[in-house]
């Protein structure tokens, strides 16, 4: 059925509300009220004038239904484009139009919902003949009601159905959507146990059937920018794969479009993915995981329809179903009148014999047509037996799904367990990497401080260093002026002061004395020499300060010392020479004299040639 003949059904369900005396008649005013809105929700351009030209002969009086179809299929029909409107709008509008008139209130109160009855509305019309009045006849009302026990989880029973047709004889050439409302609405077409089930399997039946979806559920898909694997909700259409954030469909992420040069293939484990499968299309390839082989088969074989319904042009699945089922019908039919016409052509041709032939051929025929009924009825108990199998089949199928899906529980629920047992390892790794970075921060705290004592000792090393090189530089220092005062200390012995004759007598007695006072000085010049030239130690950096104190007051007392020991040695009258303090040396008496003093030639000679004489010579 093509895209106008659906469009009919709800406008004919709109006209006829609006057909208040039921004589096929609407009022031109009513009419321009139905075209806007179907101009509206179609979103078609609005011609105001089309319909007053149309009926321009017929201002005054109705406007019949026969004279409305052709402006309804020149100028609204004919001008829908399929995808530029939504068609559930155009439905909700029809329906709206046509309930408050023809729905009981009693239908709301009972089983079905405001929002249910739209979506049956929407059903019925689906699987409705292409005839008017529109009903829908016994077959296809029990695939509906098939559907949503289905839907449901439950077994449809048939016994409710056949007992509302024994009993309404009308009902058995057909029921009218409001006629289906009412029986549905009040439980005797269905054993519902909850409202809320029925609610959602109607919705359930309701998206697959009139939005054609063929499967739906959730797959994990890999992505084309990142590459991770993320899990989304997909809905396969006939002409597309659109897949969402997740069930409630309110975030479409994407959409793959599915072309004739479109391939389903299988794939390999990898990236530790399990039941793996693509769909490549000129575009790029998707790659998608199923939660279990069986589902990656039913994925594959969705799919595989899809693209066979897009290569036949076909846009609903169930549209297709709905053909195959009538034609299916009218072949089963067919031979039925076949069988019939056949039947009464040989009662003809028996009527033309005797009457004892014909008395034989009558029990001939009604043997035949015995043995065809038993036939028939072994037919009908075969299939009522094959019914059966499959239907056990598809209980022993069942399960085995629930079978497996209660093992997928477990393997979910140990999943979890585990991830529960890695977040609590991987929170533990992580204290436990807390604690060795609190730790590295200390030591390195630890290294800094070792490391800045470590420069401080450096630096007092250095300056101790530093404090032991200018004592060394001293103790030089000192050392050379120590020298430098004991060639001053010779230069001053060779100049003795000799004052005058008398004094030459008492020289051994002075000589003494003064050797002795010079000795009592140069002892301590001495020990300070070598005091001072002992370095100070080097391990105790604390007493270098009181260590330089010293050394001043010790150079200050050394200089006095020296300024003291000049002096004395101006006064000495006899140069002092080692070993010879207790001896003293006679003076000759023919020791020339020149003035009060000798001289520094004459007074060393002289010392030399006294000392090399033995000491009694001296005496004599």
């Amino acid at each position: 059925m093509d895209l106008k003949s659906e469009l009919l059904k709800s406008v004919w369900y709109a006209f006829t509300s609006l057909d208040v005396e039921q004589s096929g008649k609407v009022s031109k005013s009513q009419l321009k009220v139905l075209s806007h809105n179907l101009y509206t929700v179609l979103n078609i351009p609005h011609d105001p004038v089309a319909l007053e030209e149309h009926f321009k002969d017929n201002n005054n009086g109705p406007v019949s239904s026969h004279g409305y179809m052709p402006y309804l299929n020149k100028y609204i029909l004919a001008k829908v484009i399929d995808g530029t409107f939504n068609k559930e709008i155009f439905d909700e509008l029809c329906w709206t139009m046509s309930s408050k008139k023809n729905c009981k209130p009693s239908v709301q109160q009972g089983l079905c919902s405001q929002r249910d009855c739209f979506k049956l509305f929407c059903l019925f019309n689906l699987l409705s003949e292409d005839r008017y009045p529109l009903v829908i006849i016994q077959p296809e009302l029990e695939y509906l009601l098939k559907k949503i026990s289905s839907a449901m989880s439950l077994e449809w029973d048939s016994t409710l159905l056949e007992e509302l047709l024994s009993k309404n004889v009308d009902l058995q050439d057909g029921v009218s959507v409001w006629e289906f409302l009412e029986h549905l609405s009040a439980g005797q077409l269905l054993h519902v146990e909850s409202k809320e089930a029925f609610s959602l399997a109607v919705d359930e039946v309701f998206m697959e059937m009139y939005h054609s979806i063929i499967k739906k559920g959730y797959l994990v898909k890999k992505g084309h920018v990142r590459r991770n694997w993320q899990e989304r909700w997909f809905v396969l259409k006939p002409g597309s794969l659109i897949y969402y954030v997740a069930e409630d469909q309110k975030e479409k992420k994407g959409e793959i479009l599915l072309e004739e040069s479109s391939v389903v293939e299988s794939v390999p484990d990898k990236e530790g993915r399990r039941c793996l499968f693509c769909v490549k299309t000129s575009v790029r390839t998707y790659e998608m995981s199923a939660s279990n082989l069986k589902q990656r088969v039913d994925w594959m074989q969705a799919i595989q329809m899809a693209f066979r319904l897009r290569a036949e042009g076909k846009s609903s699945l169930h549209q297709d179903l709905k053909l195959s089922r009538r034609k299916q019908r009218e072949t089963l039919q067919r031979s039925q009148s076949n069988q019939s016409t056949h039947n009464e052509s040989s009662a003809v041709e028996a009527s033309q014999h005797s009457a004892p032939e014909q008395q034989g051929e009558t029990e001939s025929l009604e043997q035949h047509i015995e043995s065809i009924i038993q036939k028939q009825r072994e037919v009908e108990a075969k299939c009522k037996e094959e019914e059966k199998q499959e239907h056990e089949k598809q209980q022993a199928i069942q399960r085995d799904l629930e079978k497996q899906l209660e093992e997928a529980k477990e393997a979910n629920e140990k999943m979890t367990m585990t991830l529960t047992e890695m977040e609590k390892e991987v929170q533990q790794h992580k204290k436990r990497i807390n604690e060795l970075e609190l730790t590295q921060v200390k030591l390195e705290e630890a290294l800094n401080t070792q490391i800045h004592a470590r420069l401080e000792e450096d630096r007092a090393r250095q300056e101790l260093e530093r404090q032991l090189a200018e004592e060394q530089k001293k103790l030089a220092d000192l050392l050379l002026l120590q020298q430098q005062m004991q060639t001053a200390s010779v230069r001053v012995q060779v100049e003795p002061q000799i004052n005058d004759d008398t004094s030459v007598e008492a020289a051994p007695i002075s000589q003494h004395a003064e050797e002795s006072s010079q000795q009592n000085t140069v002892e301590p010049l001495i020990s300070e020499t070598t005091f001072a030239s002992t370095p100070p130690n080097v391990q105790q950096p604390e007493e270098s300060h009181q260590y330089t104190t010293e050394r001043e007051l010790e150079n200050q007392s050394s200089t006095q010392m020296m300024k003291h020991w000049k002096i004395q040695l101006n006064r000495l009258m006899k140069p002092i020479a080692p070993g010879d303090k207790a001896e003293h040396l006679p003076v000759k008496s023919g020791c020339p004299r020149k003035g009060h003093a000798l001289t520094s030639t004459e007074f060393i000679s002289k010392v030399q040639t006294g000392t090399a004489s033995p000491p009694q010579q001296q005496e004599e």
